[in-house]
């Protein structure tokens, strides 16, 4: 049975969707929904130009408040009951999936339910797969959610 349901979220098409899912596994289950946003701190020192990193910063968090926002609203729509919060990565060298996974350990997850964008090829090998790698080392059950209009990519 899922007590705690770990909603992974991004603002994304498929993070949306993945609300949904959790909200509808939440119902059932009478389970809790703790949303999370990661913010990704490496961005601040990957950029090669000149910024503000207090600015960028402040545009990821409220990126976060935003898609958090989303989930807050279908919780109360559904009755339910949850938290949000947005957690950030530790150091240039970590990444979203390990703060994720960090995170899912620390609240005692029993599920987690995140978006995909179902990117495979070289689309996949230069983005990466965040909800790829989580799911390598995950120590509960995924579920992964694709957005309904994103077509399936295929290799050429």
């Amino acid at each position: 049975m899922y007590r705690t349901i770990m909603l992974a979220v991004d603002g994304s098409s498929s993070s949306k969707r993945a609300i949904e899912e959790a909200v509808r596994i939440a119902s059932l289950a009478r389970a809790n929904v703790h949303a999370v946003y990661v913010v990704d701190k490496s961005a601040l020192f990957n950029y090669g130009g000149y910024y503000d990193p207090q600015a960028l910063l402040d545009a990821l968090r409220s990126e976060g408040r935003a898609a958090l926002a989303q989930v807050h609203e279908a919780l109360g729509a559904a009755g339910l009951e949850g938290e949000e919060e947005t957690i950030e990565t530790e150091s240039m060298a970590d990444d979203v999936a390990t703060c994720l996974q960090r995170h899912a350990e620390r609240i005692g997850a029993d599920l987690v339910v995140m978006g995909t964008h179902g990117r495979r090829g070289v689309p996949r090998l230069v983005l990466g797969s965040v909800s790829e790698r989580f799911l390598r080392f995950s120590t509960c059950p995924v579920m992964l959610v694709r957005a309904e209009h994103e077509p399936i990519e295929t290799p050429a």
